[in-house]
């Protein structure tokens, strides 16, 4: 008996009809991984930060080596820098730190916030370059546009920046992210908690701040006006899951939950990791309390080494534990994916001819036929066909060119039939 597979012929038609069913409710949750290439990982940002840090103010090196040895190499980067001086600051007193005291200690954490909201401060240099093509959120701005649905789409990121905003405006794509007035436009926690009157409208929430967003001290409330360092951002450590807990980000995670807990709806995820817990356990209970709600996530776990090859950690998430305890949880990664609470690869059952090759591409891309001296599994003529491959769409880029793609090829043969 041959090994279980999952056919991503099968799954991506499925999912193809999800996305064009008017009886399913459609949203996408949205993480660092879309915001590529224009900000970098985290891997190159804790790297960048790391050398403006160095270079204004020497004292920062020897701290930052002492707290690497602390955190330990593998599990060092800007999260756990900025959460390891968030919990210092709280216990430092008159002592130092690192060799650090509190007014150099507060220092350095206001540094690193204000480099990273350099770093995802983009939206000019992007408005400036007149080749929107290789624009990801313009593609899927295009899709939302085109889409013909009773129910409109639901943005939800965890991303400050504006490209899914330069995006939906690039299109003349109208949405409402919270906020309403036109001179100082203000948060309004009753809108987002009934949104009957917005049936049509695109949805967009930010549910970890966005540049721009800032606190009116004389009105109690959330404004939104030109980004500074006033800005409003639960930015990545260990406070993210007590600051989630106020406004606007606790009315954005609510909406999460109800959202899910609705009949037939859908949640995509791309470029979200799953490691804030706080968004995790909102997901995982909406489920739990809905049998006709389903999430399908777009998992990117290939990760390339030096010697270019690559490795597929998607087994060592803790999402294979998560998606095996919970059928309405399905995780495609490249090569595996757990649909069904079964981890299988990823594997076409038909060998496909030339014409459907061509739309398979879009979404899976096929491994070289197997030499003669290997095990034979499937064989057409002298090649053979092993049906293997990678899924293609836990990369947004490929995701956001799939939708448009099929959209168009709807619509010409809505014509054709005209």
């Amino acid at each position: 008996m041959g090994e279980l597979t999952h056919d991503p012929l099968e799954y991506v038609r499925q999912l193809q009809d999800l996305l064009t069913s008017d009886k399913k409710k459609i949203a996408f949750l949205f993480g660092a991984g879309t915001s590529l290439p224009f900000i970098p990982t985290i891997t190159k940002m804790t790297a960048k930060i790391e050398k403006e840090l160095i270079s204004s103010n020497t004292k920062y090196e020897s701290a930052i080596e002492e707290i690497k040895d602390q955190i330990g190499s593998d599990k060092y980067n800007i999260e756990t820098l900025l959460s390891n001086l968030e919990q210092k600051k709280e216990i430092i007193g008159n002592d130092t730190l690192n060799g650090l005291d509190a007014d150099e200690l507060l220092g350095m954490i206001k540094e690193i916030k204000n480099l990273i909201r350099k770093e995802v401060t983009i939206h000019d240099e992007i408005e400036e370059d007149s080749d929107r093509k290789n624009f990801n959120h313009y593609n899927l701005a295009e899709w939302i546009g085109r889409i013909d649905r009773k129910f409109a789409v639901e943005i939800f990121t965890t991303n400050y920046d504006y490209l899914i905003e330069l995006g939906l405006e690039s299109k003349n794509i109208s949405y409402y992210d919270g906020f309403t007035g036109s001179y100082k436009p203000f948060f309004d926690s009753t809108s987002v908690e009934d949104l009957s009157f917005l049936r049509n409208r695109t949805k967009l929430w930010k549910i970890h701040g966005s540049l721009g967003w800032q606190f009116d001290r004389e009105h109690k409330n959330v404004l939104r006006k030109e980004p500074d360092e006033n800005d409003l951002l639960i930015y990545p450590s260990i406070l993210k899951y007590s600051d989630s807990k106020k406004q606007p980000y606790i009315s954005f995670l609510d909406r999460l939950s109800n959202f899910l807990k609705q009949d037939d709806a859908i949640l995509i995820t791309s470029g979200y990791s799953f490691g804030d817990d706080h968004i995790n356990e909102r997901i995982m209970t909406a489920l739990k309390s809905n049998n006709s709600s389903h999430v399908y996530v777009l998992y990117h776990d290939v990760v390339k080494k030096e010697d270019d090859s690559k490795e597929y950690c998607l087994k060592d998430s803790p999402l294979v534990k998560m998606a095996k305890e919970n059928s309405k949880l399905s995780v495609y990664g490249f090569r595996n994916a757990i649909i069904g609470c079964q981890y299988r690869k990823w594997r076409l059952k038909n060998e496909p001819d030339n014409l459907d090759t061509i739309n398979i591409n879009l979404y899976f891309d096929e491994d070289a036929p197997c030499s003669d001296n290997e095990m034979k599994k499937e064989s057409k003529g002298d090649q053979i066909w092993t049906g293997e491959g990678e899924f293609i769409l836990p990369n947004f880029a490929n995701f956001v060119k799939f939708l448009s793609s099929w959209v168009i090829t709807k619509n010409e043969e809505s014509d054709s039939h005209e």
